[in-house]
C-alpha cells in the first residue's frame, strides 16, 4: 500500500517516525508520468533502503516561458497505480502552493555545470532543478536519493550541488532505461506519433557511433561531433548540440582524458529528446 502525502507537515511527522525507528529512508523525485525508467529507480531504492519515498511534482520554475508546463502530462492515477504494484511506502504529491508559499525567492545556481549544453539552450532550468531538489532533499532528509542516468547533466550539477552545500545526502546514479531499439525511456517520448517514434532511435545510433570511433582510438572529437550529429539530421531530427565532454565535470576533454561522456539533444515534432553514452578512451 502506497500512502499519499499532499502536506510537508503530514510527510515530515510520518517520516520522522520511521527515522527513530532507524529505518534507511530512500527517494525518487520526479514529475510524474511515470514509465519503466522510473520504475527502476523504485527498484533501486527498495533494494537499498527499508523505506522508499517518491514525489511527483512539476515544477514551474525549470520550465522557460516557451516550454510545455501546462501541456506536460500529469497522470496521478496511473502513476499511483504503479507505485502501488511495486510497493513504495510513500508518495508525495504537492501543489504548487506547497512548494512555493510565498513564490520564488531564494534560488540554487551551480553555473559550472548548469550554463552549459541543455543549460545554454535552456536559460534558467538548471536553477530551476537545483533549487527544487535542494527543497526536496530538505522536506524528506532521505539517506540516499536515486537519479537516472539519462539526465547526465541534471545528475551532475545535483551531486555538485550536494558536495558544495555539505547536504548529508549520497546520491546514486541509476542506468539509462531503453526501449528494445535502443531509444531512451522518457515522459517526453508521449509526444511523439507514430512515425516519429520510428526516427527516434537514431540519436541512440549515433551516440552509439561515436562511442565506437573513441573506443577504436579515434580522438578527433569535432569530426566525430559533426559526423554523428549529421546521422541524426539525417534521419529526420533537428540536433541541437551533439558534444563530447569529460565525464566528471562537463569540460571539453583533453587527449589525455579517458572517462568521457557524449552528450546529445534533438528536437522531434513536439518533443525535445536528450540522450548521452559514457565511454573510455584507449
Amino acid at each position: 500500500m502506497t500512502t499519499v502525502f499532499h502536506s510537508i507537515q503530514d510527510l515530515r511527522v510520518q517520516l520522522n517516525q520511521d527515522r527513530n525507528a532507524g529505518r534507511r529512508i530512500g527517494f525518487v523525485p520526479t514529475m510524474g508520468n511515470l514509465h519503466e525508467g522510473h520504475m527502476d529507480l523504485m527498484r533501486a531504492s527498495k533494494s537499498g533502503c527499508d523505506v522508499t519515498v517518491a514525489s511527483i511534482f512539476v515544477n514551474p520554475m525549470q520550465f522557460g516561458p516557451n516550454e510545455d508546463f501546462d501541456a506536460y502530462p500529469r497522470t496521478l492515477d496511473s502513476d499511483l497505480a504503479q507505485l502501488k504494484n511495486e510497493s513504495v511506502d510513500y508518495l508525495f504529491a504537492p501543489t504548487v502552493r506547497e512548494m512555493y508559499p510565498d513564490g520564488v525567492n531564494t534560488q540554487i545556481e551551480v553555473p559550472s555545470l548548469g550554463n552549459i549544453l541543455e543549460g545554454a539552450s535552456r536559460p534558467g532550468h538548471f536553477t530551476g532543478v537545483a533549487t527544487v531538489v535542494a527543497k526536496l532533499f530538505n522536506i524528506v532528509q532521505s539517506d540516499i536519493a536515486y537519479f537516472g542516468r539519462k539526465d547526465y547533466q541534471q545528475l551532475a550539477v545535483i551531486r555538485r550541488m550536494v558536495m558544495d552545500l555539505l547536504l548529508p545526502i549520497q546520491i546514486q546514479g541509476v542506468a539509462t532505461g531503453r526501449a528494445a531499439d535502443g531509444l531512451a525511456l522518457s515522459s517526453r517520448n508521449a509526444y511523439l506519433s507514430d512515425s516519429e517514434r520510428q526516427q527516434a532511435p537514431a540519436i541512440y545510433a549515433a551516440l552509439q557511433w561515436a562511442g565506437q570511433q573513441i573506443s577504436q582510438g579515434n580522438l578527433n572529437y569535432g569530426m566525430i561531433e559533426r559526423e554523428a550529429a549529421a546521422q541524426i539530421d539525417n534521419a529526420g531530427l533537428k540536433t541541437d548540440y551533439f558534444e563530447i565532454r569529460c565525464a566528471q565535470n562537463l569540460t571539453a576533454p583533453g587527449h589525455s582524458q579517458r572517462e568521457l561522456v557524449i552528450l546529445t539533444a534533438a528536437q522531434l515534432g513536439k518533443a525535445r529528446l536528450i540522450d548521452n553514452l559514457e565511454v573510455t578512451a584507449p
